[in-house]
């Protein structure tokens, strides 16, 4: 699961380079992290947050084979 967040959000970034995935169990459900460079935040967002909704449903769907329940949250870099 991390690799397919990781992949999508490379897809969409100017700087894929830039891109990482935290991966971050909290018992019944997993949060992904998703660090991208701070040119980027606009571009995986989307307008009124479509890409970064799109990003999270395929992963959900992704996940629901799986049975596990999982989050994608989008962050700039540091």
């Amino acid at each position: 699961m991390k690799s397919l967040v990781e992949f999508l959000g490379q897809s969409l970034a100017e700087f894929p380079d830039q891109v990482s995935v935290e991966e971050v169990d909290k018992g019944y459900e997993t949060v992904y992290q998703l660090y991208v460079a701070p040119e980027d935040m606009g571009r995986l967002i989307g307008k009124q947050g479509s890409i970064a909704r799109a990003i999270r449903t395929i992963v959900k769907a992704a996940a629901i084979k799986s049975g596990a329940q999982v989050h994608v949250k989008i962050n700039e870099n540091q």
